[in-house]
């Protein structure tokens, strides 16, 4: 959900000068050299990945993250590895089986409902988003009559982003704000599209903008008559007995076993407790709830097939560079990244306030998750580590990873 942590974070700092956020909790940079690590196998054929272990253990040392945690998942067995707390207060230690807020990894899950509604012929993928929402898609040059479904899944509508254009000092100060939709939506709306060359149209540049995702839940809730919240629960947490993914609503509260999720509003500035949030603030862009062993149940599901018919699956893993350096390309809310083992792997990111998210999965049965209870206010090096993680994950046991 969160597009640009480092500006954030900035924005954050200014809020802790100004007094507008209370109840700081202690933690700092130094904390992290007290983080424990503990190991949970959930299966006791699984080979413990040291990799995958040492990068999880910098996570919540040299990287500054409190607590992480990695699942790793096979045809035939899971080992869920944890380092550092899950509270910095009681220090309780993270546990492999925690619930956290997934951010952007949301979006998969309502492209995939979007998807199998293409499936049933009740969308059309390459047509106008007018059409399934008349007059909604309006201002500054934005027209939904020039945008298709399409590019709002894979990002290249041109739509502003409306996280731009919220003040996080606003959000900190009442986290508990009920945000509606659509309002979030006109936020951007009042912005010019995104394009960097003049005279450009949508599907001709690719930008992440969560607004597309507002816009694909509230399609999903045109063509069904139903939230689309209600649909990702009929349609994959129930099929695939994902007994810890929630889509919340307005509930501020996480069930379950979680960890506190933290935020720290500058380089040395104290953590500060976002736990409870209203993610309402994320809507379909990032609002949802899992745990790694859900989420690697899900990607294994999604990429080998068991959710979308084939022209849907190829649909969505049609891609487009993103321009990053690593690789990456993006898809309909599912981006491929190179592996150093070889191949590619199939995953999204979350960012939300308290929680980073990084998961993948191989066509050929491998899938791992990793989660940092930290965020924004992760360091650069929290991002390459947690991709790196995944990455050790998925390579682990291959013979051509570099050891």
């Amino acid at each position: 959900m969160i597009k640009h942590k480092r500006a954030l974070g900035r924005a954050l700092t200014l809020a802790v000068a100004i007094g507008v956020v209370g109840g700081t909790l202690p933690g700092n940079s130094a904390f992290a050299g007290t983080a424990t690590k503990t190991t949970a196998a959930r299966s006791a054929d699984t080979s413990d990945d040291p990799r995958l272990r040492d990068l999880l253990h910098r996570l919540t040392t040299v990287d500054g993250g409190p607590g992480a945690l990695g699942e790793v998942r096979n045809r035939h067995d899971s080992t869920a590895l944890t380092s550092g707390v899950a509270d910095v207060t009681n220090q309780a230690p993270m546990r492999g089986d925690s619930r956290f807020r997934i951010g952007s990894m949301t979006k998969p899950f309502v492209a995939t409902v979007v998807l199998q509604l293409v499936g049933e012929h009740r969308v059309a993928l390459d047509a106008p988003v007018e059409h399934y929402l008349p007059g909604v898609v309006r201002g500054q040059g934005n027209d939904g009559r020039e945008i298709t479904v399409r590019q709002l899944l894979q990002h290249s509508s041109g739509l502003p982003d409306y996280l731009d254009y919220l003040n996080p000092q606003q959000i900190l100060k009442d986290p508990l704000a009920h945000h509606d939709t659509r309002d979030l939506v006109n936020l951007a709306l009042a912005h010019p599209p995104t394009f960097e060359k003049p005279g450009a149209k949508p599907g001709s540049e690719w930008h992440y903008s969560n607004t597309n995702y507002l816009l694909a839940g509230m399609l999903i809730e045109k063509v069904t008559g139903q939230p689309y919240a209600k649909e990702i629960r009929r349609r994959i947490i129930t099929p695939l007995g994902l007994h810890d993914t929630f889509v919340p609503g307005e509930d501020t509260a996480l069930p379950g076993p979680h960890p506190r999720g933290y935020v720290r509003p500058g380089e040395d500035a104290p953590l500060m407790d976002l736990t409870a949030i209203n993610p309402s603030i994320a809507g379909a862009s990032g609002e949802m709830i899992s745990s790694a062993s859900d989420l690697n149940r899900f990607l294994d599901a999604l990429v080998r097939g068991r959710l979308l018919r084939p022209a849907q699956l190829n649909a969505m893993m049609k891609t487009r560079p993103t321009g990053s350096d690593d690789g990456r390309a993006y898809g309909l809310g599912l981006e491929s990244r190179p592996l150093p083992c070889g191949g590619l792997y199939w995953g999204h990111g979350g960012d939300i306030f308290g929680y980073q998210t990084a998961g993948g999965a191989t066509v050929d049965g491998r899938q791992a998750t990793v989660m940092v209870n930290l965020d924004p206010g992760g360091t650069d090096a929290q991002d390459a580590d947690m991709n790196a993680a995944v990455e050790a994950g998925l390579c682990e046991g291959r013979p051509s990873y570099p050891q």
